[in-house]
């Protein structure tokens, strides 16, 4: 990708180094590593990160404060890269509220390691990227973008943005009320419209990263050669099919919560080709 004018949000919270070392206590016992694994297990079956967060409340055990001048340049220079894509993210969403005669808040980005406080409860690299619309802030623990490129081999500068502009997605859903809608909608459901309706916000905030890449490349010329590739490579890296495989051999389609691989990469692409947000009804769709 390409920055050319190296603009960077003002809306990123660093919280590396803060707290996040020596783990988290909830309900006054700390969290050691088996429950980090079982976190991770999981995100793997489905389970809906705010599920898990709502259901913990965090004190952060004393660490020393981490300067910028004392990390390693590579992330330093990683966690420059996410600020310029947030911003790209703000202005691109801006001018598309405008159009539309509303006005975008633009959320917080929170960097952290380990752990951290959220208005959702307690937040855990362990769980990935997630937006909480309590406080409207996007959290990251920079490790993650390590997972992606190893693990899933999911590598490329697009493949770190496309997960930004994802939750940024959330972001943009809980300013339009359809978070609310889908929430208040789960509550009536059984298990497995709940996840169903999962499924559908999930890949609508597919369909919206694809919306905000279309503008920015029209608006910016952003992408390079192998950009798109890398976002459809993350996307399918990481649908609930392949990530229960990766886990226990085997696939639950009932519990899924995010989609498939193929759903990921579908919906991200209708976003991209169209530009418009009327192409991201997902909840309207007969197939997903």
């Amino acid at each position: 990708m390409r920055f050319d004018n190296g603009r960077e949000s003002q809306n990123v919270e660093d919280r590396r180094g803060s707290g996040g070392g020596r783990g988290v206590r909830v309900g006054g016992k700390g969290i050691g590593l088996g429950t980090i694994v079982l976190a991770l297990v999981a995100m793997y079956f489905g389970v809906d990160p705010s599920i898990v967060l709502n259901q913990a409340s965090v004190g952060s055990e004393p660490s020393a404060h981490v300067s910028p001048a004392e990390r390693p340049a590579a992330e330093n220079e990683q966690a420059r890269f996410i600020s310029m894509v947030l911003a790209d993210t703000e202005q691109t969403w801006g001018e598309i509220f405008r159009a539309g005669g509303e006005r975008y808040v633009e959320p917080k980005l929170v960097l952290f390691t380990g752990a951290t406080r959220t208005a959702c409860g307690v937040g855990q690299a362990a769980m990935g990227p997630f937006y909480c619309p309590g406080d409207q802030k996007v959290y990251i623990d920079l490790s993650f973008y390590d997972e992606l490129r190893t693990r899933f081999h999911a590598p490329g500068d697009f493949a770190q943005a496309y997960v930004i502009a994802h939750e940024i997605g959330h972001h943009v859903q809980n300013l339009l009320g359809i978070s609310d809608k889908v929430q208040a909608a789960r509550q009536r459901a059984s298990e497995a419209e709940g996840n169903q309706l999962s499924v559908r916000l999930e890949l609508q905030a597919d369909c919206l990263a694809g919306v905000w890449a279309n503008h920015a490349d029209r608006a910016r010329n952003v992408l390079e050669s192998g950009d798109l590739e890398e976002a459809l490579n993350a996307a399918s890296a990481i649908g609930d099919d392949q990530l229960q495989k990766q886990a226990q051999g085997y696939a639950v389609p009932d519990s899924f919560t995010h989609g498939t691989s193929a759903q990921r990469v579908r919906w991200f692409r209708q976003g991209m080709e169209s530009g418009s947000l009327k192409s991201c009804d997902t909840f309207s769709a007969r197939q997903l």
